[in-house]
């Protein structure tokens, strides 16, 4: 790239993340918004499943000094004000549906989520740069159309579906694999466990991913194999290996680590739909949970730092794209 054009690409930076830090405040706000009136507007009753579906034992009176005691008899608008006050001032509530504080729910779950989701990550680029790789270097061949083929079934496949059969196949058929959790039940965490359960999650969450980065990375390679440049090496003599290796991986590899950093996004929504499955103790199995006991103070949080992730995972995108990618235009 020539010194000009990577200074202008740099100098573009600055103002792409002003641009969307802009946006980011306003976003997260009207979706704590909506979290707490859509609240409202559900047919479930918070207090019922504060007591496990037990309230009906309870007198009129008893039920509503409780919603007085925990807060649930206020408007939604006056609920939203007050959980935007108190986050704001550092007190992110307590949590309903695990009696315990916010801040105490996430820094239990956060660990394990990210374990599952690095762990996939780290596997679905390791498959989609082998089998991209080995597509594109042999186009139109039966390897090239089976991987095709096979990333487009991975795509049309939910990853619920897909964990379900994995666990149908490889728990309940082999009996491989445990089928959820994160340790057998009466045992600590230890490593032997952990990466048994750990193992058909990352699978899962792996193959969610794969088929855009295979998809990518293949067009990618085969656009940079009928350049002029390697066009003209192979008329130079110069080994296949040699002009792979030195030119085409080198010329691949900045857009697939853009089209790489546009997935991000997708991992927030895939751990939520994994860790139900598979019963794996992170911050997407607590997000289910709160949604279904409208567990205000930890649903809104969570839904709020997800927002926040995913247009942060997006700016990351963009960026990455500007700096890596020469077909940019810069100047939007």
């Amino acid at each position: 790239m020539p010194a000009d054009t990577g200074r202008r690409r740099i100098s573009a930076v600055p103002r792409i993340v002003g641009r969307r830090l802009l946006l980011l405040a306003p976003i997260t706000l009207v979706v704590t918004v909506g979290v707490f009136w859509l609240a409202s507007l559900s047919p479930l009753d918070p207090l019922d499943a504060y007591m496990s579906g037990q309230s009906a034992a309870l007198t009129d009176e008893q039920r509503g000094e409780l919603r007085r005691t925990l807060g649930l008899d206020r408007s939604w608008w006056s609920a939203w004000w007050d959980w935007l006050r108190a986050t704001l001032g550092g007190d992110l509530g307590r949590s309903m549906s695990y009696r315990q504080s916010v801040s105490t729910v996430i820094g239990d779950r956060l660990p394990w989520t990210l374990v599952l989701s690095v762990s996939g990550l780290v596997l679905a680029l390791i498959i989609s740069v082998c089998l991209g790789l080995w597509a594109a270097l042999a186009p139109g061949s039966l390897a090239d159309r089976a991987i095709g083929v096979l990333a487009t079934v991975l795509a049309a496949v939910p990853p619920f579906v897909l964990g379900m059969g994995v666990i149908a196949v490889f728990a309940l058929g082999l009996g491989l694999f445990p089928t959820g959790g994160l340790t057998d039940p009466g045992e600590g965490v230890a490593a032997g466990s952990l990466l048994r359960h750990l193992a058909l999650p990352t699978v899962v969450f792996a193959l969610s991913q794969v088929p855009w980065l295979i998809l990518g990375l293949r067009e990618t390679v085969i656009r940079t194999l009928s350049e002029d440049a390697v066009l003209f090496a192979r008329l130079r003599g110069i080994p296949r290996r040699t002009i792979v290796v030195g030119h085409v991986l080198p010329v691949a590899a900045p857009p697939f680590i853009a089209l790489t950093a546009t997935r991000l996004p997708e991992l927030i929504a895939g751990s939520v739909i994994v860790e139900a499955v598979f019963a794996w103790p992170g911050i997407g199995a607590a997000m289910v949970q709160a949604a279904q006991r409208l567990d205000l103070d930890l649903l809104c949080f969570l839904t709020v730092a997800s927002t926040a992730a995913v247009l942060l995972c997006t700016l990351l995108a963009d960026v990455l794209y500007v700096l890596l990618d020469p077909r940019v235009d810069t100047d939007v």
